[in-house]
């Protein structure tokens, strides 16, 4: 499936998400803690549910750019490192501070496909930082992400995102 996620078509695939997420509930794709820092998403084994790769550096610290995002790299993947201006295939959930999952790939089963240039900046900056088979865990800042405006019903305003990313393949 390829799909182009600009803005608008974005926030339909997070609203068709959240309902997803309420009837699925009952399936094991939340954190298991609150998002800190310096923590994982959830217990090691949760996240390996969430994932379908294994995580090389669980605990290390985050790192920080100078936009403000924080980052740390789970896995860095050996294959191609994209551009801002690659399409990318990735497999990836997010989330808000407060735990709850508000779009997530692995649901599905299948990753998708977008142009770097088109999704929020923090994906465009994080996502450059590792290389095909690589997993990022993203922290970030509201100014990288949806704005003072957020995205709502689904973001609210000035919210931080949390995204576990795998990139799969760099086109």
């Amino acid at each position: 499936m390829k799909l182009k996620l600009m803005q608008p078509q974005f926030a339909l695939l997070i609203m068709a998400s959240c309902v997803f997420w309420t009837a699925c509930a009952t399936q094991d794709f939340a954190p298991g803690t609150s998002a800190k820092p310096s923590s994982i998403v959830g217990p090691a084994d949760s996240l390996e549910k969430a994932t379908p790769g294994p995580v090389e550096t669980a605990n290390a610290e985050f790192a920080q750019t100078a936009s403000g995002l924080r980052y740390r790299i789970l896995r860095s993947g050996q294959g191609a490192k994209p551009t801002a201006s690659s399409s990318v295939v990735s497999h990836y959930k997010g989330w808000l501070d407060d735990g709850s999952i508000f779009d997530s790939s692995y649901r599905s089963g299948q990753p998708i496909e977008f142009p770097l240039d088109g999704v929020i900046p923090g994906w465009t900056e994080g996502l450059q930082l590792i290389g095909e088979g690589g997993m990022i865990e993203l922290e970030i800042p509201f100014q990288l992400g949806y704005g003072e405006q957020g995205m709502p019903p689904v973001i609210p305003p000035s919210s931080r995102l949390h995204f576990i990313v795998e990139l799969v393949k760099v086109r």
